[in-house]
Order: C-alpha cells, then structure tokens, then sequence
C-alpha cells in the first residue's frame, strides 16, 4: 500500500457510522451482511447507511454482491490487513 491510499482508507474510516459499520462487517466475518441486517445494526436510516458504504467501497473497504432483492456487505479483509501491514511496518 502506498502513502496515498492509505489516507484514503484512513479517511473512510475517520466516521463514527462507517467505522462502526466497516467494524461490524469486519466481526459478521467473511460471509458479510445484508445492508438491511446492517442498518438494523447500527439503526441508521437507508440513505444515510447508503452514503456511508459508497465511501467505504470507494476506499476498498467493502465489497457487495446481489442475493436476489438483497445486497450483501463484506468487508474486505486484504485491504485491511494491506493498510495494518503499512502502518506497522518497520
């Protein structure tokens, strides 16, 4: 990871709601959550949680995939340990 991506991860992270949501798709594990799941979680509104997870997926965070009428949420773990990896070097 370079310097510039990761203030871009970084900076999606510096939020209450998404360091919250990005904290529970990171403990709900590899099989993710739906977005609904999630927001019942956090108790955020649709379009607010929605904001929030384009800029975790901007930064790489998040992936998601369609299950039908629903979207499932994963966190992506690479990237985080990408950005732990940078940080901690040395």
């Amino acid at each position: 990871m370079n310097p510039t991506d990761a203030i871009a991860t970084l900076a999606a992270l510096a939020q209450a709601h998404r360091l919250a949501a990005f904290r529970r798709l990171v403990q709900a594990g590899p099989d993710g959550l739906t977005v609904g799941a999630l927001r019942d979680g956090l108790d955020l509104p649709a379009a607010t949680l929605s904001a929030h997870l384009n800029t975790l997926r901007r930064a790489g965070l998040v992936t998601d995939t369609r299950e039908g009428r629903a979207i499932r949420v994963r966190a992506d773990f690479a990237r985080m340990n990408a950005l732990l990896a940078y940080l901690t070097e040395n």
